[in-house]
């Protein structure tokens, strides 16, 4: 099971065989491997209450991934005819204090409020309570905003991710600045970062394309409109001052080391069950409880 978490399950037939001199068959490697991962999995609708008390302060994260499923129809039949591939969005939160390196994780494959009540969990289990100051970041996304007011409410604030911000404003710089791109985006970004969005807004309206020109053609206003869509949530200036993040790149590199790392190795396709079941097993390892899994089980056994 330890390694068919990490490679392939034909890989681990050949680890158990290098390590342990036994040979098992890569069905069974599978069938161990998710059948721990099922008994690891997260229960997606459990309600979640903050205690009274908690940490003065925790950073929380959002995201989503695109991760390689296949359908297969239930008719009778040649079922190679009846596959369906897809990519499907795996949704991946975490949660910690700002100055620790020790991060909570949770993943799913189900739903918006789904990945909203295991985010809550996951703050809940790294020490959230009634009064704890929340820093969530996120790229901006209209149900990562939602869910951020949904489960935490008043006691949470929400920052764009400045670097998802830096994208659009890049986008606009290539057509405002041409060659002087490189530094209209540095004097634009050094703006959001006083929170002088104001200043941005009013220069990227005196180069805004006109109504005429297609959305695709027209990134000052695509930056534009976003910006003005997002105007609550860019305060880089607070932030900084009380040396928190402005990015959301742990969240996005969680993606690369929790999920990524196994769920999309070369010709991977995971039934939807079971891509579940395989996040369990990577989220477990990543928040450090391998082991006490483990001793749990030799505890339920005696």
């Amino acid at each position: 099971m330890d390694f068919g978490a990490d490679s392939s399950f034909a890989a681990a037939v050949e680890k158990v065989r290098e390590h342990y001199g036994v040979e098992v068959s890569q069905s069974a490697v599978r069938v161990v491997t998710q059948a721990h991962g099922e008994a690891m999995q997260l229960e997606s609708e459990v309600a979640v209450s903050l205690p009274r008390e908690g940490v003065r302060e925790l950073l929380a994260e959002i995201d989503g991934t695109l991760v390689p499923i296949v359908e297969i129809g239930e008719a009778q039949g040649d079922k190679r005819r009846q596959r369906g591939c897809k990519w499907q969005e795996a949704r991946l939160c975490l949660a910690g204090h700002p100055q620790s390196l020790r991060r909570r994780y949770a993943a799913t494959l189900g739903s918006v409020e789904s990945a909203g009540r295991m985010w809550k969990a996951c703050v809940a289990a790294s020490g959230a309570g009634h009064n704890t100051r929340l820093h969530c970041v996120g790229d901006g996304a209209r149900w990562i905003v939602a869910q951020v007011k949904e489960q935490f409410g008043a006691q949470a604030t929400f920052l764009v991710d400045f670097y998802h911000l830096s994208e659009y404003l890049g986008a606009a710089a290539t057509t405002i600045a041409g060659r002087g791109a490189r530094s209209w985006l540095w004097q634009q970004q050094e703006r959001m970062k006083a929170n002088l969005s104001a200043e941005v807004l009013a220069e990227l309206a005196s180069h805004r394309e006109a109504e005429s020109v297609a959305e695709v053609n027209a990134p000052v206003r695509r930056c534009e409109r976003y910006l003005r869509a997002r105007l609550d949530y860019l305060d880089y200036a607070g932030a900084r001052a009380r040396g928190l993040p402005i990015g959301s790149g742990e969240v996005e590199s969680g993606h690369r080391s929790v999920l990524q790392a196994r769920l999309k190795i070369s010709g991977a396709w995971w039934r939807a069950e079971n891509a579940e079941k395989m996040m369990a097993l990577r989220v477990t390892r990543a928040n450090g409880e391998w082991q006490s899994y483990w001793r749990g089980l030799r505890q339920a056994d005696a």
